[in-house]
């Protein structure tokens, strides 16, 4: 299957959608999960174009590591977690339903089940102040 110019990842990238940024470099762009399954859930893309992992340049994948290596050890630090829970999905079969090429950092406590990816979007406010905690970690 080919990449979808319209996904909305990419409506992102364009600044035709707005989402609440955590951490942008020449490579990749962090966001809040807009349907959050744990407080601090940000995801991380590549800003090269790519389906998801199995057609992506491998040029592109050591940046998009190391994006999601910082921003999981600020979210870990700004929400007190325990452990990070990272996930990726690959086709619809695995999960996948936004088809650009994504990076899932869930911060996790033991006992503290993940909420269901329900398709309810998250108060607007909270995600806002979900990002900012995250990238003071960032600063730190």
């Amino acid at each position: 299957m080919s990449y979808d110019t319209n996904n909305v990842f990419a409506k992102i990238l364009r600044g035709e959608i707005p989402c609440h940024k955590v951490h942008e470099d020449a490579h990749t762009l962090a966001f809040m999960d807009v349907m959050p399954q744990a407080d601090g859930h940000t995801l991380v893309i590549p800003k090269q174009p790519s389906r998801n992992l199995l057609d992506a340049d491998a040029a592109a994948l050591g940046p998009l590591m190391a994006s999601v290596q910082k921003v999981a050890k600020a979210v870990r630090q700004a929400f007190g977690a325990e452990g990070i829970l990272i996930q990726q999905f690959n086709e619809g079969a695995a999960g996948q339903t936004v088809f650009h090429l994504h990076v899932h950092i869930l911060p996790r406590t033991a006992g503290v089940p993940l909420r269901p990816h329900s398709g309810k979007m998250a108060d607007n406010q909270l995600l806002a102040r979900h990002a900012e905690m995250i990238r003071a970690a960032l600063e730190a």
